[in-house]
């Protein structure tokens, strides 16, 4: 049942424009238990390292309930750091670069500088891969977005550039392979009514929901939260809870550590899975009934994607973090 501190959430996401996330706390920190599982010791002692690099450690540390384990207190900071690059979008010290906050634009786009970047980079954390129902145009991908900065990312930590340049790509990439997963951070459906797009399900309109559009309803799958009225404490408890719940990745398809075959795999969930009944070709507002079919199977597709973005990240991190 909806508790009215939700709606109050929800409330306040409708007065906020532009503020789109790919899964919510619950979602990406979930990812990072799952991931976590799987780390060698040496690389979880490699990640601790660099994540008390980042300039959010202290406030992390502050969330870790009293008389945690050692153990748990790192991994729970490791599954907050997912989080990180989503904070930023509601941090005043960060600001958006170019005309439009979702469009790279400039020099600053492509910039991989470390923690003094204060640029929130929002059009990191997806990629517009168009289709189109009706055969209107489609428009081009831009350039950077998701799948170049991880590709980027995982190409510093792989290599002998310096700690703090390695750290923040770390927290960009325990976040963007979260965000990859997600079906509808990998398309843009382009119609006659959206010739440049839908901006990923953004636009499309549910009414009778919880959620505010297709996109938000995606990403609350795994837990309908408000990073705005919900403390971390929280959000790590149920993300625990979900992450123990999931079912282990195939072991083929968790091995696989090509990016940009990640994202083609959302694009066709999305393409075929996603904007199915009762989604309409327009931009509704559709009513997407609690238990219906596609409730159940987005429900069941998300946690599928969750667990493998965690035994992906967690293979890339073991085989590449130097």
């Amino acid at each position: 049942m909806t508790t009215l501190r939700s709606l109050l959430c929800l409330l306040l996401f409708a007065w906020l424009p532009g503020l789109s996330f790919a899964w919510g706390p619950i979602g990406h920190m979930a990812v990072d238990y799952v991931a976590y599982q799987q780390l060698t010791p040496a690389t979880k002692t490699r990640v601790r390292d660099l994540l008390k690099l980042n300039p959010e450690y202290a406030n992390w540390e502050k969330q870790i309930p009293p008389g945690t384990s050692p153990e748990d207190r790192d991994m729970m900071i490791f599954m907050i750091a997912a989080t990180w690059a989503d904070d930023t979008k509601g941090d005043p010290r960060y600001s958006d670069d170019g005309a439009d906050p979702n469009t790279p634009d400039g020099a600053t786009s492509s910039q991989n500088i470390g923690y003094g970047d204060l640029f929130r980079h929002r059009y990191w954390h997806f990629v517009d891969t168009p289709f189109s129902p009706d055969h209107t145009p489609l428009p081009a991908i831009p350039v950077p977005n998701a799948q170049t900065q991880i590709i980027a990312f995982r190409a510093v930590l792989a290599s002998s550039r310096p700690n703090d340049l390695k750290s923040y790509d770390l927290v960009w990439l325990l976040h963007l392979i979260g965000d990859v997963h997600q079906p509808l951070h990998a398309t843009a459906r382009v119609t006659q009514s959206d010739s440049k797009g839908d901006a990923g399900g953004n636009k499309v309109k549910l009414f009778g929901d919880a959620a505010s559009n297709l996109h938000s309803y995606w990403d609350d799958l795994p837990g309908a939260d408000c990073k705005f009225c919900s403390d971390k404490a929280g959000c790590l408890n149920r993300a625990i809870v979900y992450g123990k719940s999931l079912k282990p990745a195939v072991p083929g398809m968790g091995r696989n550590t090509d990016t940009a075959a990640w994202i083609r795999e959302s694009f066709e969930e999305a393409r075929t899975t996603v904007y199915e009944t009762p989604i309409g070709s327009g931009d509704g507002p559709y009513i997407i009934v609690p238990w219906s079919t596609y409730d159940i199977q987005a429900y069941k597709l998300a946690q599928k994607r969750i667990a493998l973005a965690g035994t992906r990240l967690a293979h890339v991190l073991n085989h590449e973090l130097k």
